[in-house]
């Protein structure tokens, strides 16, 4: 493990951004989950809950609410307008003014036909949902004050709305209200203090569930308009609410960074007549809960602290699995650095901007886990803001470092570079083929020849790259049609082989001699997270989300020797157990049998010619052959060499002159840039 020079790069300084609302989709086990910078991602919760897609936001957008009808997603915000978004393009696919103010709430009815919205103006107006489109239907009688939240009864025949100091249900008929409940100010608070109603549930059973900025979470009668229970949960607000399918638990979510759970259930004395008693209170959050989501095994929750959390409900799931585990999701599964192996240089992606370093230099020498002497310190060459409003969607350095790429989901804007020493020159490409209008992914050729941009369809256009012009060759498309989009695109060294891997979990690999699809890999369950083909063998090594691997033989165009034993032979329990997905796959040239790779709080390196662990092995043995008799540790090696890292690992990269790049993120970091945990008494206009 001593056998490389690593950079620790810790000038990153990536933050990750709030989290403002979320909405669990039962059918498919995807959770949608909106950020403060108007930003969408897809986790998919049945795939060891893997960000699948990631839509870029717009600077001034924002999204209060999101909601799920059936496998359509649907974003409402201070904007005033509806959008409905193209998870095949990963971008918003059209937008509807409701003209009513500002947005606070969305919600669809069961049956997947209306769509519900609460507005500034203090109107409910209900669209109706059509194959491809929303249309606006009616409006609810205007209320003096703002909808702040909404919910539909199961049966679809009322809304119930919270609104300043008071419930509203509605008859979703006529569109008048038929019952005002109205809310109590906590106890000593002024006179003139309002009470914001932030979430509601409207329940079969008639009940209405209501948590507002007085820090109660109540039960109301929906049929006679009375309150049946009150529980102060927190002297600060009560942010969100969320409820099962079967209606039998609640959470709740605070301005002090809790989740209270209360669970339907009887009494000793009486077993006929439930009530909601408050069961238990978790603390996994440092700032405002926003979002909550119930799911059938665990409660999901985010905030201004940016971590999504996932908290298994341990009475729901199978004790020590890893079902029962907690999840903790702070960084995105995907590389936001770009390493130009053969110039030194890095490309770090902000949402509205890109950076582009130059590693430091050292001519010291050391012993294994030295720190060597900097003769040159990291500098930074270029700071390059998006144009517009859009954010930057993905980012690409070719490995010479001489063209520098990025896309939103308006344009693609392609660069080149020329650095020598301290004179740095950027240029703009101002002619690119019209084809290239945006892209999810982008990728340079291994000599910086050509560019692969994957769009729509899982197609990947080809871009031939020189210093006279910019010219489309030809758009790769796969031969089974799909529609899911790339989120990764690999390059071989040699220049002939481009392979692909699309959400749908398909990697396709094309020959660029011949511009066509070579051959499908058999498709796994589990979605790609990382994939690389050796310089040597030419086989595809992939990386699931489920923590398997894989590799392929293009030649053969089948599973390796090597990759079928390791399945029959099976990866250690430990291995399987991680929570972060693999995001980059490498190799080394001096040693062929070397796969490197490395996930957030771990880097590894393979070594295909020692034997696999056993699953009654220690996983994580490089301390203990150090303590072991040189005679003695062949006896206890085995293929996996590992090396846990006490800081998020965003990238590690091997260069061509075989120093390895380490970009670490370090979390005292991101804590201390996170604003001051603010008790949100009142309501921000």
């Amino acid at each position: 493990m001593g056998e490389f020079t690593v950079h620790r790069v810790r000038f990153f300084e990536y933050m990750p951004i709030a989290l403002r609302a979320m909405a669990y989709n039962h059918r498919s086990e995807r959770l949608a989950v909106a950020r403060t910078d108007s930003s969408v991602e897809i986790f998919n919760f049945s795939d060891n809950y893997y960000q699948e897609k990631v839509i870029p936001g717009r600077e001034g957008g924002s999204i209060e609410a999101l909601c799920w009808v059936g496998l359509r997603l649907f974003s409402a915000g201070l904007s005033g307008e509806i959008i409905e978004y193209d998870l095949e393009n990963l971008q918003p696919k059209y937008t509807v003014d409701a003209y009513g103010g500002p947005i606070w709430a969305i919600s669809s009815d069961n049956k997947e036909t209306k769509l519900a919205v609460g507005c500034e103006d203090g109107t409910v107006k209900i669209f109706e949902i059509l194959k491809d489109r929303i249309q606006f239907q009616r409006n609810f009688e205007r209320q003096k004050s703002r909808i702040m939240s909404l919910s539909w009864h199961p049966s679809g025949t009322c809304v119930a709305a919270g609104t300043m100091n008071m419930i509203r249900i509605f008859d979703a008929e006529t569109g008048h209200s038929a019952h005002r409940m109205l809310v109590e100010r906590g106890v000593g608070a002024p006179r003139k203090s309002e009470v914001v109603v932030w979430a509601i549930i409207f329940l079969s059973n008639q009940t209405i569930i209501s948590g507002d900025s007085a820090g109660k979470v109540q039960m109301w009668d929906g049929i006679t308009g009375t309150l049946v229970q009150t529980h102060l949960i927190t002297k600060f607000d009560v942010l969100a609410l969320s409820v099962s399918q079967d209606e039998s638990s609640l959470i709740a979510g605070t301005s002090e960074g809790t989740v209270v759970q209360f669970q339907f259930l009887s009494s000793i004395a009486d077993q006929q007549n439930k009530d909601w008693v408050r069961t238990r209170t978790f603390k996994n959050h440092s700032h405002d809960v926003r979002a909550l989501a119930h799911t059938d095994t665990a409660v999901v929750s985010g905030g201004m602290d940016t971590q999504l959390v996932v908290r298994p409900l341990l009475d729901r799931v199978e004790k020590n699995t890893k079902e029962s585990a907690l999840h903790k999701i702070l960084f995105p599964h995907r590389s936001l650095v770009c390493c130009a192996k053969k110039s030194g240089l890095l490309l770090f992606q902000f949402p509205d901007h890109l950076e582009l370093w130059r590693l430091g230099e050292s001519d010291g020498h050391g012993k294994p886990g030295d720190s060597l002497p900097l003769k040159k310190k990291p500098e930074k060459l270029i700071h390059l803001k998006r144009k517009g409003e859009d954010n930057i969607w993905c980012s690409a350095l070719s490995p010479c470092g001489e063209w520098l790429a990025f896309s939103t989901i308006s344009s693609v804007r392609l660069y080149r570079l020329q650095i020598h020493d301290d004179d740095i020159c950027m240029s703009k490409v101002s002619k690119l083929p019209k084809i290239l209008h945006n892209a999810q992914q982008l990728c340079f050729s291994s000599d910086s020849s050509k560019l692969f941009a994957s769009c729509s369809h899982s197609s990947v256009i080809v871009v031939s790259l020189s210093q006279s012009e910019c010219k489309y060759v030809h758009t790769l498309k796969p031969k089974s049609g799909s529609r899911q989009p790339v989120h990764l695109l690999y390059a071989s060294d040699d220049g002939k082989w481009l392979a692909a891997a699309n959400t749908g979990g398909e990697v396709h690999v094309y020959n660029l001699e011949k511009m066509k699809c070579h051959c499908k890999v058999p498709v796994y369950s589990s979605c790609p997270t990382a994939l690389a083909i050796h310089p040597v063998s030419q086989n595809l090594v992939m990386v699931h989300a489920d923590q398997q691997i894989f590799e392929f033989s293009l030649e053969q165009k089948e599973y390796t020797r090597w990759s079928r034993n390791l399945q029959k032979h099976g990866l250690h329990p430990h291995w399987l157990k991680r929570d972060t997905p693999v995001t980059h796959v490498a190799f080394n040239p001096k040693n062929p049998a070397h796969i490197l790779l490395h996930d957030m709080f771990m880097f590894c390196i393979i070594d295909q010619s020692q034997p696999l662990p056993d699953p009654q092995s220690q996983l994580s043995n490089q301390m203990t052959l150090k303590s072991v008799p040189e005679c003695e540790r062949l006896k206890h090696s085995h293929a996996f060499k590992i090396c846990k890292t006490f800081q998020p690992l965003l990238c590690a990269t091997l260069l061509d002159d075989q120093s390895v790049v380490v970009v670490e993120r370090p979390l005292e970091d991101i804590l201390t840039q996170l604003p001051a945990p603010v008790q949100q008494k009142k309501f921000a206009t």
